[in-house]
C-alpha cells in the first residue's frame, strides 16, 4: 500500500508540470493563438529558474525567472504573429527550436552545479495521516497552487467580463473589434500570460521535481501539454484531470521497475507518448465534437479593417 502511497504522490507532481503549461496553452488557444512553441519556452524557463536558485538559493525566486522567460519569449512570438502576420505554426516550431538551442547553449556551465535541499512541505495533521499523508498532503506549494488556478481560471473565463471578451476574441475577433475592444492587444496579453505559465511550469521542472540542469530535461512535456488541451477539449478542470492521467502513466514506469515487471526500460518510457498518441487518435475520430469546442478562430490570422 505504501508503494501505491508513494505512485499516487509522484503522479500528483508529474501532473503540476503538465497542467501548469497546458493552463497557459489553454490561455492562448482560448484568444484564437496556436503556440507550438512551448517546449522551447520551458527549457529557457528551466536554466533561467535553475540558474537563479544557484545564486540566490531561493526557488520562489527561481520561479519568478522563469515566468519571465517565457514571458519575454512569448511576447516576442506574440510581435511575430500577431502583428506581422507570420505564420502561427511555423513561428512556434521555430521558437521551440530556439529553445532547445540556447537553453543547451546556455546551461554548459551549470550541469554539475547542485541546488540546496528543498525543505520538507507537509500539511499540519494531515501530513501524518498514513498512506493518505504521503499521498496528498505532502506535496510542493504548487501542487496545491495548481489546483487554485485552474478554479480561479474558470472563474475567470465564464463568470467575469475580462474571461467573456477573451473568448469572444478567441471566437470571432472580427466581431470583437467591430465593438471596439483592441483584439490584437488582448491577443497579445493572453499569449504573454500563456508564456508565463509554461515557463513556471518548466522552472518547477528544474528546481523541484528534478532540481538539476540536464539538456533537453522537459523531455517532450510541452508537447504533451499541447496535445492535452485539445484531449481535454480546452476546459480547465479537464485539463488538471488529464494532466494527472499523463502524469500518472510517466510514473507509472518506474512503479512497474521498482515492483520488478520485466520489461524493457525503453518500452516503459514510451507510455506518455504512446498515450498521448492513442487518446489524440481516439478522439479524433469525431471531428464535429472538436468544432463544437475549439474556439471558432484558432489559428486563424486577424486583419483589422478586413
Amino acid at each position: 500500500m505504501e508503494s501505491y502511497a508513494l505512485l499516487i504522490g509522484a503522479t500528483l507532481s508529474a501532473g503540476t508540470v503538465l497542467a501548469i503549461a497546458a493552463l497557459g496553452l489553454l490561455i492562448n488557444e482560448k484568444a484564437g493563438i496556436v503556440n507550438l512553441g512551448a517546449e522551447g519556452m520551458m527549457l529557457c524557463a528551466a536554466i533561467a529558474g535553475f540558474a537563479t536558485v544557484v545564486h540566490t538559493g531561493n526557488t520562489w525566486l527561481g520561479f519568478g525567472a522563469g515566468m519571465a522567460a517565457g514571458a519575454v519569449l512569448a511576447a516576442i512570438f506574440g510581435v511575430l504573429v500577431i502583428w506581422l502576420n507570420t505564420n502561427q505554426y511555423a513561428t512556434g516550431l521555430a521558437l521551440s527550436l530556439f529553445g532547445v538551442g540556447f537553453s543547451a547553449f546556455a546551461g554548459i556551465s551549470y550541469v554539475q552545479a547542485k541546488l540546496p535541499e528543498l525543505p520538507k512541505y507537509a500539511i499540519p495533521v494531515l501530513g501524518d495521516v498514513p498512506l493518505l499523508g504521503p499521498a496528498l498532503f505532502q506535496q510542493h506549494p504548487l501542487v496545491y497552487l495548481t489546483m487554485l488556478l485552474v478554479a480561479g481560471l474558470i472563474w475567470f473565463l465564464y463568470r467575469s467580463r475580462a474571461g467573456l471578451v477573451l473568448r469572444s476574441v478567441g471566437e470571432s475577433p472580427e466581431s470583437a473589434h467591430a465593438l471596439g475592444y483592441p483584439v490584437r492587444r488582448i491577443r497579445l496579453a493572453a499569449v504573454v500570460a500563456g508564456g508565463s505559465l509554461c515557463g513556471l511550469a518548466g522552472a518547477y521542472i528544474s528546481t523541484v521535481y528534478t532540481p538539476l540542469w540536464v539538456e533537453g530535461m522537459v523531455a517532450g512535456r510541452g508537447w504533451i501539454a499541447l496535445a492535452l488541451t485539445t484531449f481535454a477539449t480546452w476546459r480547465p478542470a479537464r485539463v488538471l484531470l488529464g494532466a494527472y492521467l499523463f502524469g500518472g502513466v510517466t510514473m507509472l514506469q518506474f512503479h512497474l521497475q521498482a515492483t520488478g515487471v520485466q520489461v524493457a526500460s525503453q518500452l516503459l518510457s514510451m507510455l506518455p507518448y504512446v498515450a498521448t498518441i492513442v487518446v489524440l487518435a481516439l478522439i479524433s475520430r469525431n471531428p464535429a465534437w472538436i468544432r463544437i469546442n475549439m474556439p471558432a478562430s484558432l489559428g486563424k490570422p486577424f486583419y483589422p479593417g478586413s
